[in-house]
């Protein structure tokens, strides 16, 4: 894995140094669901390489019950961020990934995208899938609240898309960002 670099607070400083340096897509849900907050960013990759993956943290209301995090995560193929975060032993999301028809379907810059369970840790619920050549991650806390990737019929644009204009909604500072396993 490419190393994780210091988490950013939430602020429009952090969505602009985040887009500015990243080689892969930094998708943020848009519009973002009724209650819900951007709570930080978080980027892998080295000075050599560039910024190879990006998280952007959101947390709002679960439709079970209580509060939900959730990671939506960009990354090449063999990073393994997303996997990191999501409780997985290897760098993707392994075998058996992509078969049957998918669990959830969201919205990527206009074009459907299909999202697998992928397993992970017990406490959350782990859906990836490929979105213009890089694995695309939602990781949501807690588990039960996974339901909300297919509820919510999220739309993802990247922050690094010239010519639009986000006011986006800063929350506090999300703890899921301290490192995968978290």
């Amino acid at each position: 894995m490419l190393p994780l670099q210091p988490p950013l607070h939430p602020s429009q400083a952090a969505v602009e140094a985040v887009a500015r340096d990243a080689h892969v897509p930094v998708w943020m849900p848009w519009p973002l669901p009724a209650g819900w907050l951007v709570t930080g960013f978080a980027t892998a990759g080295d000075e050599r390489s560039g910024t190879r993956a990006t998280v952007v943290a959101l947390a709002g209301p679960s439709v079970t019950q209580g509060p939900a995090d959730m990671l939506i995560i960009a990354e090449e193929p063999g990073v393994g961020l997303g996997a990191g975060f999501g409780g997985l032993p290897g760098p993707d999301p392994g075998e058996g990934f992509g078969e049957g028809p998918p669990h959830a379907k969201i919205d990527v810059n206009g074009h459907p995208a299909a999202l697998w369970c992928a397993g992970g840790a017990p406490d959350r619920a782990v859906y990836a899938g490929e979105a213009m050549g890089n694995w695309l991650w939602s990781i949501v806390w807690p588990a039960d609240a996974g339901c909300l990737v297919a509820l919510f019929e999220l739309s993802l644009r990247d922050l690094r898309d010239d010519g639009q204009v986000f006011d986006l909604p800063f929350g506090a500072f999300s703890p899921r960002l301290s490192g995968p396993g978290t």
